[in-house]
Formats: C-alpha cells, structure tokens, sequence
C-alpha cells in the first residue's frame, strides 16, 4: 500500500544561513555548498516569478485590474528568518508608470541589500591581496635526530603588504622546504622566499621575485586597534573549499594570550568569527577596508563554540619594524623577572609598602637577564616607564580596561632600556633596565637548526628541547614526559646563555652497554666528575678524555660506567649497523 499523504499545511523548509555575494562565503555555521546554490537557485526562481506576474498584468485592462491572490495561512519564513506575507509588498512589486500616450512602463523594484553589504563591499578591493600559500615542509625526526621525517604539504592564507612582502604565520611555513604564492583568481603559483619567521608572535615574512605576482595588486593598509564589538571579516582559504572565503563576527575580548606555537603572551584579540585549519595567516579586516589582525588560532572545546584569535596589529607592526630596524628578527624582549602579585594588605605591609602605593615583588630573576644584578628578590615593581602598576599586575590599557603590565615590555625592541622604579627596604629605587629576549634551559623551538646528537657506545645523547618532548610523548608531553623533565621545563632557569639539559635520549643496543638498555630520557649531570654545561661540553670531555673508564653520573642517582678504549671501538660498529653518518651532529665539529 502507497504512502497515505495527511492534508495540511507543508513543512517549513530549514532557513538557510549562507548569504551569497560575489564570492564564497563561509557563514559561523559552516553551511554547504549545497545550501548555497540552492539559495542562488531560489534567489533566480523568485525574479523569474515576479517577472512572469508582471507581464500578465500589463495584458490586462488597465481600468479592470485582476484581483490579487492571496495565499492561505500564516505568512511564511522567508530564508533570511524574518516573517514574509505571501502577497507582493508594494515595494516588491514592479512599479508602473504611465507615459504620456497612455502606455505602462514596467520597472524592476529595488533589490534588497543585506546588512553586512556594505561592509563587505569596502573589504573586496582589498580581498585581491589574500594570498594562498602552498609549503612543503621537512620537520626534523628529534627522537632520530641524524634522520629527517617525511616531508608533508600544507596550504594556508597570507597579505599582500607594502614593500612587495607577503606576511603569514610561522607555523605555516615551519621547517619549510619549498614555498609558493598563488593570487586571488590566478591559476599561476609563484616561488617565494622567506625574509624572516617570529616564532614568538607566529608571523612569518616573505616575498616574490617574479615581477608578474606583484602586478595590479594593491597592498592590504593596516588600521589602528579595534575596539570591544567591531566588526571584524576574516578572509582566507580555509578547507572545505578552493576559492577564497569571509567569515564576519565582532571582537570580543582584548588581553595578553597565551601564543600557542610560539609558547609565549602577547597582546591578542578574540572575535566570534569561525577560524578553521586554512585561515592560518589570513589578513582580518576592519569596516573601512583596513587590516586590524592576522588569523592564526582558534579555540577548540567542547563548551566554546567559534572562538578565534587574532594577531593585532601593534604586534605586526612590532614584528615588521623589528626586521625593518636590524635586517631580521629578533624577538620581543623580556623584563627577566617573576613576580608575585600583591593584593593581600598584610603582605603589603611586610614589604614596607604605603597604603597609596601599589605594585608586585619580584620572585626570581633570570640569571641570564643583562641586568640580573640590579634588581633583587623581593623588590616591589612600582612603575615601568613611568606606567604605575597595580597589585595584580596590571596597567590602565584604553578606557574602562586594564592589562598585564607585560604589555608595556613588549612593545619595547632587543636592546631598549625601561626605567624601572622599585621599592627596596622602604625606599624608592630608579634603574634604568636594558631588555634582552629570553634564553630558556629548554627552548620552545630550535628555529631552523636541525637537532643536536653525540652517539658513544650506542649511548645517544641529545639536548632536550620542547620540539624534542613533543616527538617523544606526543601533543600531551606535559602530562605524560617524565616529571624531573617537566619540572624543568615549568621552572628551571638557566645559569648562562650557553647551558643546555642533556641527556641518554636512547641506548642502541651492542654488546657493551649490556644492562644498559632500559637507560631513557635521564640528565646526564656529571662526567668523570665534571659537570655538564651543554652537549658541545660534553662530546669534548668525551672525546679528549684520557682515563680508562668513562664515567656519566645520571639524574636518580644512577651511573654509567665504560672501558674508554673499548667504547670508542664499538661506536664505529653501532653507527654502520643503524646506518648512521656520523657519531655527532655537524653544530657539535666546529
């Protein structure tokens, strides 16, 4: 038996979200293509239907018009979601105007203009300057640091800015092969070359020799700061698509952020606007047209729904006047202390600090701070370039809002001073603080210098950095590395610029490290009695050694005890073996 079909009204059909223009546009609900041209094809049905209506009532008597038709029930949805009556508006109708002998003109009736038209229409000429990028990235294999993995492609977004230079984010062109360019509308990809990559800030920088990319583009001009609820347009390439993307929301939230691939907090903005894997490095645009921000992270949680961050543009035009100045990158300095905030009274009060005054005590500095010797544990920060700062930390930012006082030390360059007012014993000291970027014992990154190794006996040796936990324990190395490492890597200062946490990465089993094999991931503190500065140290004292046994006193108490004659013959055997070159890295010959 058929399927019985109920009277009553039709189901409603689902309102669709994508709003369509010239080009693609990706709304916060990500809706599919297939809702676009369904939407495209309704937009035509519905002209095509006026049209038809028009022209039978311009064969009827003009004194004797038909009646009009009206539909039966509720006025229904229209895809914009607001209430639509089924009979023609006046202003939707075609409008008729007599001519003088007595004949009727149809006109078409003004087309609807959606609300964020406007805004849109000022961030399209600037649209031909997003960029897609196309690289090849070669990581280092850190757990096999003589080897390289698998070399992978990626594509992501970039701008065109002044100085035929093209900005992106460092992660997209991270151990970088290769890199192309390809224009909004151009079938050609074009060969670029990276000038410079700020790990920090995530920004990379590059350009283009041919002469043909930089034809008929306009450069993207950058705007001031916005402020709380501006919109925002983030263009891009993100995926689910090859052509160019928008999607639109308002800023949210301005306060220093924690920059995920560069490990560090600067200034970001948070926007409500759909950030997906692709955008990384699209330009955000204000509504005159001007660039506020770049793309570069968005937050994924199972109670955050479109969370995204944006570069803003001081941090750009830091990164941008720090190449200008020093023909590279170097860095956003740091003050070299940590600091304790001060908001109980008592703790005021045992630091001799008066009820008007207000401020943070310094924990610990950095002993490789250029200044380490002037400020002292305990100091209260008062004020930094003249700027008070409060007992959480914080300094007045724009009006009605406060942020970290880091802030003021990033927008300083390598090598600035700061004057720095504490309080010492209940006296007022001045210092003026020259500020240096900052040495970590475990680095963030390694930039493009492959992996340090020295191999002996089958013992791997190696520097631990967070690239190299990061290969060894996976995404969640900071719960899952071992806790000796992590405290570290949390707290852990080094000594001077050179010092390094070395390490037994793995032991390649031979007969001579019998009992050995289990040795993982554990500090080597001491070699025959003489501390280890770093792995170059290390492979010297190993090398050069004239004793009769080698002796590596490890972390946990724990030694390592080799015949030095012996060792150094069965390392040639152990490299042949694995098929390895050589028994340490090229960075440890010179």
């Amino acid at each position: 038996m058929g399927e019985t079909r109920k009277r009553g009204r039709k189901p409603k059909a689902p309102a669709s979200t994508t709003e369509t223009m010239d080009f693609q546009y990706t709304s916060a609900s990500n809706a599919t293509q297939t809702d676009y041209v369904a939407a495209q094809n309704d937009v035509f049905s519905a002209a095509n239907d006026s049209v038809a209506t028009a022209a039978a009532a311009a064969k009827n008597d003009a004194n004797n018009p038909p009646p009009a038709r009206r539909g039966r029930g509720r006025p229904r949805k229209s895809e914009a979601g607001h209430m639509e009556d089924t009979e023609p508006h006046a202003a939707a109708s075609p409008e008729r105007r007599p001519y003088q002998n007595g004949a009727v003109v149809l006109e078409p009736p003004p087309q609807p203009v959606a609300k964020w038209e406007s805004v849109a229409a000022r961030v399209v000429p600037a649209m031909d300057a997003v960029v897609k990028v196309f690289c090849v990235h070669t990581e280092p294999n850190y757990s096999l640091p003589w080897q390289r993995k698998r070399q992978y492609s990626s594509s992501s977004s970039g701008f065109i800015i002044g100085g035929k230079r093209v900005l992106t984010n460092a992660h997209s062109v991270e151990h970088y092969t290769q890199v192309k360019l390809k224009k909004r509308g151009s079938d050609t990809k074009y060969l670029a070359t990276v000038l410079a990559i700020g790990t920090e800030c995530d920004i990379a920088m590059l350009t283009v020799s041919d002469d043909e990319f930089w034809e008929g583009v306009s450069p993207v001009e950058f705007g001031d700061l916005p402020a709380l609820q501006d919109a925002v347009t983030v263009v891009g390439y993100p995926i689910g698509g090859d052509t160019i993307s928008v999607t639109s929301g308002v800023v949210s939230r301005i306060e220093i952020l924690s920059y995920v691939h560069g490990s560090t907090e600067l200034l970001g903005l948070q926007i409500d606007a759909a950030i997906n894997s692709g955008n990384s490095g699209g330009p955000a645009f204000n509504d005159k047209g001007n660039c506020v921000g770049i793309a570069f992270q968005s937050l994924k949680h199972e109670d955050a729904e479109n969370i995204g961050y944006v570069i803003p543009t001081p941090v750009i035009m830091h990164f941008i006047q720090d190449y200008e100045k020093n023909g590279a990158y170097t860095g956003f300095p740091i003050l070299g202390v940590e600091w304790q905030k001060m908001e109980n009274p008592d703790l005021r009060l045992a630091m001799g600090m008066k009820s008007d005054q207000k401020g943070v005590r310094i924990r610990r500095i950095e002993p490789t701070a250029p200044e380490s010797h002037l400020l002292k544990p305990s100091d209260v920060i008062l004020s930094f370039d003249g700027v008070k700062v409060a007992n959480d930390g914080t300094v007045p930012f724009r009006h009605g809002e406060r942020i970290g006082f880091s802030y003021l030390v990033s927008q300083k360059y390598t090598g600035d001073t700061a004057l720095v007012k504490v309080l010492r014993d209940s006296k007022i000291l001045e210092f003026d603080i020259k500020l240096a970027t900052h040495k970590r014992l475990i680095p963030a990154h390694t930039s493009a210098i492959p992996p340090s190794y020295y191999i002996i006996a089958g013992f791997v040796f190696t520097a631990v950095t967070v690239p190299y936990l990061r290969s060894e324990y996976g995404k969640d190395y900071e719960f899952d590395a071992p806790v000796k490492l992590l405290d570290k890597h949390l707290h852990a200062m080094a000594e001077s610029t050179d010092e390094q946490l070395v390490v037994i990465s793995q032991v390649l089993v031979a007969d001579i490290n019998i009992g050995y094999e289990d040795i993982v991931n554990t500090q080597v503190l001491a070699f025959n009695g003489k501390p280890v500065k770093n792995l170059k140290s290390l492979a010297n004292m190993v090398d050069n050694c004239n004793d009769e046994y080698l002796r590596f006193d490890l972390e946990y108490q724990q030694i390592v005890v080799l015949h030095a004659k012996a060792a150094k013959a069965a390392t040639l055997d152990i490299l042949t073996t694995h098929c390895i070159s050589s028994a340490m890295s090229d960075d440890l010959k010179t």
